[in-house]
Parts: structure tokens; C-alpha cells; sequence
């Protein structure tokens, strides 16, 4: 005769753990799906930012020879170029 009380049978231990089972998975799905969207909203690209204002076109290529005049001084660049580099940004 089936037992209605106290320890229950080998059928109503597998429900048991049947149903801690699947508890088990669907918080752990939940928990899946909420990492999910928090790194995909981490990985969101945000608002491109904004270019700054163009300096002054001398000013500016003022800095650009001043800047690659010091890496030839330093020997960081040969001859050559130094004078590729010169006649970008010169424009010629």
C-alpha cells in the first residue's frame, strides 16, 4: 500500500527533485537572460562625440612641422621622411 504521509515513495522523490530541477533552471535562465541585456547595453556604442573646432590652418601646420621637425631631430625620422611628411602637410 502506498504511503499518503510521512516519507514519500521513490515516485514523489522524483517529482521532488523534479520540480527543484526545473526551479533551478528557469532562475538560472532568468539570471542568463538579465546578464544578456546588461552587457548588451554596456556594450551600447554611445553618442559619437563631437569633432573639435577647427584650429586655424596655420596655426595648426605650425604644430604639425614644429612636432615632426623634433622627431627628425631625435632620429626618429630619416631624410626622406621628414620630407614625405613635410610636403602632406604642406599640401604640395
Amino acid at each position: 500500500m502506498p504511503q499518503r504521509f510521512g516519507r514519500p515513495g521513490l515516485l514523489g522523490t522524483i517529482a521532488r527533485t523534479a520540480v527543484i530541477s526545473g526551479t533551478a533552471t528557469a532562475v538560472s535562465n532568468r539570471v542568463d537572460r538579465r546578464d544578456i541585456r546588461r552587457q548588451t547595453a554596456a556594450q551600447a556604442p554611445a553618442a559619437p562625440p563631437t569633432p573639435p573646432a577647427p584650429a586655424p590652418a596655420g596655426t595648426d601646420r605650425v604644430a604639425q612641422l614644429t612636432q615632426l621637425a623634433d622627431l627628425k631631430a631625435q632620429g626618429l625620422l630619416t631624410d626622406e621622411e621628414f620630407a614625405t611628411e613635410k610636403a602632406r602637410i604642406l599640401g604640395s
